[in-house]
């Protein structure tokens, strides 16, 4: 009999041990998430991408008028930076601030290391690099520009991040490239400065592949090009020809460097001044084509796989996207969204795509291969779209 109870428990506490516990209502997945930037009232909005709904609104974080985020290894809080200087830890579970400094007067984004433990702000007011820990947001590190005399410095732009837990940047007055490597010590970087890079570098890019680092240069024709890889070479000039050219028209909004789209061995990269998109071989980086847009383009953004360039354009033609074959190098579609159409962000696997229109205040969504619009979501005066999946790329 007491053979029998002492089975029959056993098999009671065997059946609760192998019963999995259900999840908390609680829980959820983080790679679906994104955030929003709403530059007029200050606030982020949380969405879901896959559901393509709005979760939450987070307010309080300051100045967003030229605002970015990157997101930390876990895709649980996004970072981002304010043009007042404020840099802001949201969590985006509990969807609300985690942290917030404000670490400058000006600022003009940041990145997010290697190993996802230190944030690098760009700053305009004062100019230099601040880097903070990503968990606590103290200060780790201040690196101060070159003086350009009156007690100021210049200022910083193109800050990108790169392997090896090391941060690479310009400085806009004094036509420099810097690398700040903190794989040894993150409170004192190794710095590597490269001067006469050209005249006035305004942005910058990493490639995805986290080899080479290219300036734009706002002063002058072509880019400057930089082998992360090879630094003990130098930096090199590119693209002579590229920037406001002969004849130039109206430059109504500087294209950014970071929408530049690679597909296969050729970059698709926006033409300053011009209505159009040029293409260029990675391999020898030389000019091989220039397709004709709607307009002066803005970004030019590769769908995932790199079957298409999606382009969006500045002012007056901003509310226009055409789309472009990557075989054929030709304009395959134009949409019309609605005026002020600032940002697009596709979903990791190029399915949907998001775009920012501004004017309506409004966030659509299409799909990519049938150019239809899915859905619509409200947002007030919405600039920036920003998925997690950023988190585990180079360059975002």
């Amino acid at each position: 009999m007491i053979r029998r109870l002492l089975l029959s428990a056993a098999a009671v506490l065997l059946s609760a041990c192998s019963t999995p516990e259900l999840p908390s209502p609680s829980l959820s997945g983080t790679g679906g998430l994104g955030v929003v930037i709403e530059r007029a009232s200050g606030q982020v909005a949380v969405v879901d991408r896959l559901s393509a709904t709005r979760l939450a609104t987070v307010s309080g974080l300051g100045d967003l008028s030229h605002a970015s985020v990157v997101f930390d290894p876990t895709e649980r809080y996004a970072y981002v930076f304010g043009r007042d200087g404020g840099l802001t830890k949201v969590d985006l579970l509990r969807r609300v601030i985690d942290r917030r400094v404000m670490q400058s007067g000006n600022s003009i984004g940041g990145a997010i290391s290697e190993d996802g433990t230190l944030i690098a702000v760009a700053n305009y007011t004062p100019g230099g690099v601040k880097v903070f820990d990503a968990a606590t947001l103290d200060l780790l590190a201040d690196i101060p520009a070159t003086e350009i005399g009156d007690g100021k410095r210049s200022k910083v732009v193109g800050l990108e991040d790169a392997p090896g837990n090391r941060f690479v940047f310009s400085l806009y007055d004094t036509g420099e490239t810097w690398i700040a490597d903190f794989s040894a010590d993150r409170h004192a970087p190794r710095l590597t400065r490269f001067t006469g890079i050209g005249t006035q570098p305004y942005d910058a890019l990493v490639t995805e592949d986290g080899r080479w680092y290219i300036a734009g240069l706002f002063g002058e024709d072509g880019l400057a090009k930089l082998d992360l890889w090879h630094p003990e070479r130098g930096v090199t000039r590119i693209l002579d020809g590229y920037g406001k050219g002969q004849q130039p028209l109206p430059v109504y909004k500087m294209p950014h460097l970071e929408g530049w789209a690679v597909a296969g061995s050729l970059a698709f990269l926006p033409a300053i001044g011009r209505h159009e998109v040029l293409v260029i071989d990675t391999a020898s980086w030389k000019q091989v084509a220039a397709i004709p847009v709607y307009g002066q383009p803005v970004f030019a953004m590769a769908r995932p796989g790199g079957r298409q360039v999606w382009v969006n354009f500045a002012l007056p033609d901003n509310g226009t996207v055409q789309v472009i074959d990557t075989e054929s190098l030709t304009v395959t579609d134009t949409l019309t969204p609605g005026p002020g159409v600032l940002h697009m962000e596709f979903s990791p696997r190029g399915d949907r795509v998001w775009l920012s229109v501004r004017d309506q205040d409004l966030l659509r969504v299409y799909d990519t291969d049938t150019r239809r619009e899915v859905a619509t979501l409200p947002a007030d005066k919405p600039s920036g779209i920003f998925f997690t999946p950023r988190a585990h790329r180079i360059g975002l």
